[in-house]
């Protein structure tokens, strides 16, 4: 009790607090982007629920791994090891569990996103579609498991970071608490914004593409800087505010012209 009222009395652990938060935040974007996209598939009546359960998850996710702190930086000691050396090889040749489970994680995202953007764009009906036209193409516990898939892998990058910026395990589940209550409050204006236009699931897609391409780049040991990839994916955002504004004024102006 002595030890968090003085951190609680530390302005150097508050403002490691609002930094981890913000860390915590920004990665959670790819998690919560994933959830939308996956809850949008189900019934509507099953997607809010879809989403706080995927959500939670991934709180209990993170809670757990932060109880095993020791456990979880152990990952980080390499498992076996190519064996390649030169300068020729500019990707690391030992491979770490938490590698392994980058690059996995990575594979299945861009497996997801590719299949997912395939849908989006084939136009030619199946007789699968034309007979369930009204059926959303995935159920609840194919949702949820796919959710948790990358829960783990998200949770295991999200709480290492949280290790490197602090040593203070109170301020790490606080961080996270406080950041995935965000993902919580964030999750069903965002899903009902991406369903309801529908270019803006195929940028999200493309961004899901790209942060896989950078887990498995991760997990070979070629680190691209987080902040790049945030920029490009706001930069993309602000293109298609753009065209949606533009859009929006075409069709208001055809509505004026008609009466």
């Amino acid at each position: 009790m002595e030890s968090l009222v003085s951190l609680a009395s530390n302005p150097e652990a508050w403002l490691a607090l609002v930094t981890l938060v913000v860390m915590e935040v920004v990665l959670g974007i790819d998690n919560l982007v994933f959830v939308a996209i996956l809850s949008n598939k189900l019934p509507e009546h099953q997607r809010t629920q879809a989403r706080r359960m995927g959500i939670g998850l991934a709180l209990i996710m993170r809670l757990i791994l932060l109880s095993t702190i020791a456990w979880l930086v152990g990952l980080t000691a390499p498992v076996f090891d190519l064996g390649l050396t030169g300068p020729e090889h500019s990707f690391e040749t030992a491979f770490s569990a938490r590698d392994l489970i980058l690059i996995a994680g990575g594979l299945f995202l861009v497996w997801k996103a590719t299949n997912e953007i395939h849908h989006a764009v084939d136009t030619t009906p199946s007789d699968d579609v034309l007979d369930k036209k009204n059926v959303a193409v995935m159920n609840f516990g194919a949702a949820i498991v796919q959710i948790l898939l990358l829960d783990i892998v998200f949770s295991i990058d999200s709480i290492l970071t949280a290790v490197g910026m602090t040593e203070h395990l109170p301020i790490m589940i606080a961080a996270v608490i406080i950041a995935v209550l965000a993902m919580l409050v964030a999750a069903d204006p965002l899903s009902n914004f991406i369903n309801a236009n529908p270019s803006v699931v195929t940028l999200a897609l493309g961004f899901l593409l790209m942060i896989g391409a950078v887990l498995i780049a991760d997990g070979f040991g070629v680190h691209v800087p987080k902040g790049y990839i945030y920029a490009a994916m706001a930069f993309s955002g602000g293109v298609e505010a753009l065209n949606m504004w533009s859009r929006d004024a075409d069709k208001k102006r055809g509505n004026r012209t008609l009466h």
